[in-house]
């Protein structure tokens, strides 16, 4: 595709992209817009000026301060709206050439959280990060627990604790037991990372209803980054038997720009085979994996940036189809904004490792820093940024990044 707007070849906002977001400018209200190479583009503007009067949408549900009711036109509706915006920007005659009020550049606008998460899901989907884990508190042996390769082990997290990048958190603060002492509270010492990605129910569903694996992806409306910070000593004291609570829902960040499923299509590839094979309602047919290259960056306060991992969402062993219809099989209903994190997505290689726990090994290694630095695990003022992107045959589709810098616990 060739377009007017002048967008850079290497940016992830190219016009084979065109996500959805909130965004306000000044004290102004928020609106739904989308983004394209370094501008914003308020999506009320273009649609007063008649961009989409062939999908007969109420122009206001552009005004809105969620992504919720834009969400549940469908489809049909939310993806016409992408491709009127695709076929504007080709257009060298377009009169949205000289509608110069829509296009905000992106240092001049605040992004905000760009759907209402009334419910969020965690999943535990990557097979290299699941045997980490296991061998570092368990043993190689029975590093995988027997359920694992049989289901999409998952949890229910806290809603309201995600944020949106550019919002810093404090150090948790809770229980935790030291080796040789009884349980103390304070400040969290094995702060944590995790590379996740999470997608975004986009078609809802009624209590008692299942999701099969073939039409699973009608009822996803796309993909944003997800950085599932995790207190590793509050999580490893509190966790047994219920699982996580406090060691997580202090806080889970995310990248603003939701990048559709249509938008995503190219970059399609297939898992690795499941052994043993999975139950009927989980099986499937076709690629369900997805290309996206990650990469996560640790900068200490004033200092430069470290790459400390680059992994792959393409080695997910459960995929989000599955996901969706392990998590709605017993009839549990979904709804429109319905937050489903993907849980660490670690490669095979050391330096694909999805989390500090795997990088430092639980704190036995060491991770040199550009600055000559060293970190176990996350310390106060560090800034943690994550990346991701889709890239083939000259077309690339990316996310941006979720950023979030760590400060003193209060």
């Amino acid at each position: 595709m060739n377009t007017w707007l002048d967008i850079d070849k290497d940016s992830d906002f190219s016009i084979y992209n065109i996500p959805f977001g909130i965004f306000s400018v000044g004290d102004g209200s928020k609106k739904i817009g989308t983004r394209v190479g370094d501008q914003v583009v308020d999506l009320h503007a273009f649609a007063s000026a008649g961009t989409f009067n062939d999908l007969n949408i109420d122009i206001e549900v552009f005004t809105s301060s969620s992504l919720n009711d834009f969400i549940a036109l469908g489809k049909s509706k939310t993806n016409g709206v992408r491709l009127s915006i695709q076929a504007a920007l080709q257009d060298e005659s377009s009169v949205l050439k000289e509608l110069n009020q829509a296009f905000i550049k992106t240092t001049d606008v605040q992004m905000h959280m760009p759907v209402e998460v009334k419910d969020y899901t965690d999943f535990y989907s990557s097979i290299d990060h699941a045997t980490n884990v296991g061998i570092m508190f368990r043993d190689k042996e029975s590093a995988l627990l027997p359920n694992w390769k049989h289901l999409p082990v998952g949890y229910h997290g806290r809603a309201s604790s995600i944020i949106p990048s550019g919002k810093n958190i404090y150090r948790p603060k809770g229980q935790m037991k030291p080796t040789d002492t009884p349980p103390v509270y304070g400040p969290c010492r094995l702060l944590d990372f995790e590379l996740e990605m999470a997608f975004i129910v986009g078609k809802p569903t009624k209590l008692g209803q299942r999701i099969c694996t073939a039409n699973a992806m009608d009822h996803i409306f796309g993909m944003v980054l997800f950085n599932d910070w995790s207190a590793r000593d509050i999580q490893k004291w509190e966790y047994v038997p219920l699982g996580p609570f406090l060691g997580k829902s202090f806080a889970s960040s995310i990248s603003p720009w939701i990048v559709t499923m249509e938008a995503l299509e190219f970059a399609k590839v297939d898992g690795q085979k499941q052994e043993p094979a999975v139950l009927p309602y989980l099986q499937y047919e076709g690629p369900h994996n997805f290309d996206i290259k990650l990469d996560v960056g640790l900068t200490p306060q004033g200092e430069e940036e470290t790459i400390v991992c680059g992994s792959n969402f393409k080695h997910m062993y459960w995929n989000m189809a599955q996901q969706l219809a392990h998590h709605t099989c017993n009839g549990c209903n979904v709804n429109i904004g319905d937050m489903m994190a993907s849980g660490t997505i670690s490669g095979p290689e050391e330096g694909s490792f999805g989390s500090m726990l795997e990088l430092s090994w639980a704190g036995t290694k060491t991770i040199q820093l550009k600055g000559g630095e060293e970190r176990k695990f996350v310390a106060d003022y560090d800034t943690i940024t994550m990346y991701g992107h889709a890239e083939k045959d000259g077309r690339r589709v990316g996310f941006g990044e979720v950023s979030t810098q760590v400060l003193p616990a209060l």
